[in-house]
């Protein structure tokens, strides 16, 4: 007796399937996202252009048992509970040229500390570069301090991507690669330790960097959301 094969229906394969969007409704979106894509694809010369955010709130997690480590044919295993230590928030800026970053850790996240970050950058850059920041519009990046700072530092030019857009800024990848490789695969058992650990990773990664390096224009990505917005006017919401 022959077996008749059915056909495949895809809808079998990705009922359990779900992802989650945000389109922005910045009036400057455009606008501000052939901005970002220019600094991106043709930096200015005799400037740095530094890719800039917080990570913030990074806890502390010490696992409830011992991980165990990666075996031949089985993954590394880690207990699902843990306890937590505090936490600390990471400040960087990805050099968008070299993949260098700068970066320095505090316990609040607040101007205050925003400012001693910029402190460090103005320190970080060699005075006869101008300096491109690129930052998201959280509070803290636009307190009357922090514009009082910019205006007396002329040297420092905001690029601010669109609301709900940080995937327009490139450290928010590399904030991803130490997420992966150092805070989710530790165990701390205090702030201390964590900051240390984060300290450990970014001298690392600083001792080789590469770079990120941005491939789509900004027509191109222009493009993709218009294609996005119709599915979405198509499928009737």
């Amino acid at each position: 007796m022959r077996r008749v094969r059915q056909a495949k229906n895809p809808l079998h394969y990705a009922v359990h399937r779900a992802e989650t969007f945000k389109l922005s409704t910045d009036p400057l979106f455009i606008d501000k996202v052939r901005d970002i894509v220019g600094l991106y694809l043709n930096p200015p010369t005799k400037a740095m252009v530094l890719c800039v955010d917080e990570k913030s709130q990074i806890q502390a997690l010490d696992r409830t048992q011992p991980i165990l480590p990666l075996a031949p044919g089985l993954p590394e295993r880690r207990t699902h509970d843990y306890e937590r230590h505090g936490t600390t928030t990471l400040f960087a800026a990805l050099d968008l040229a070299t993949g260098h970053v700068i970066g320095e850790m505090h316990r609040r996240h607040r101007s205050k500390e925003f400012l001693a970050f910029l402190r460090t950058v103005e320190a970080n850059v060699p005075a006869e570069l101008e300096v491109h920041l690129i930052l998201d519009n959280y509070g803290t990046h636009k307190t009357p301090s922090v514009k009082g700072w910019l205006a007396r530092h002329s040297r420092f030019h905001v690029h601010f991507t669109p609301t709900s857009a940080s995937w327009l800024n490139l450290v928010e990848r590399w904030f991803a690669l130490i997420s992966e490789r150092k805070i989710k695969r530790g165990t701390h058992r205090s702030t201390l330790e964590l900051e240390r650990a984060i300290r450990e990773y970014l001298n690392m990664y600083n001792e080789n960097p590469a770079p990120f390096v941005w491939t789509k224009t900004a027509d191109e990505i222009l493009a993709s959301v218009a294609r996005f917005c119709k599915r979405i006017s198509d499928s009737g919401h």
